[in-house]
């Protein structure tokens, strides 16, 4: 029960930073790619040169967008199915450590 208080808490908090954040001024929402490009520029007076390239650029905005937002979901679920698990595994030794109580408290 605690500890679905703080995630609460913790959702709470970050809903309403992210409402304030939001309404107050113009905020552009672009990636740390572009802002680190720019600070790069800034530095170097554009003559800067990659070092690597990518070995496939998707054909569009969306389907990078698409791409990201899979692997997010991925990432997701792996990590959910994991807290579930151990959640899941906390409460059998807790049952467990229950019947042994209730069997020596028998006896």
């Amino acid at each position: 029960m605690k500890l679905e208080i703080i995630v609460l808490v913790v959702v709470a908090l970050f809903t309403a930073i992210f409402v304030y954040q939001s309404t107050s001024g113009e905020h552009e929402w672009a990636g740390a790619d572009d802002q680190s490009e720019k600070v790069i520029d800034e530095l170097t007076g554009g003559t800067y040169e990659p070092w690597s390239s990518p070995l496939w650029e998707p054909p569009s905005g969306e389907i990078e967008s698409l791409l990201f937002a899979l692997q997010a979901a991925i990432g997701s679920l792996v990590i959910g199915y994991f807290l579930g698990y151990y959640r899941g595994l906390m409460r059998k030794k807790s049952e467990q450590r229950d019947g042994d109580w209730e069997a020596r408290s028998d006896a």
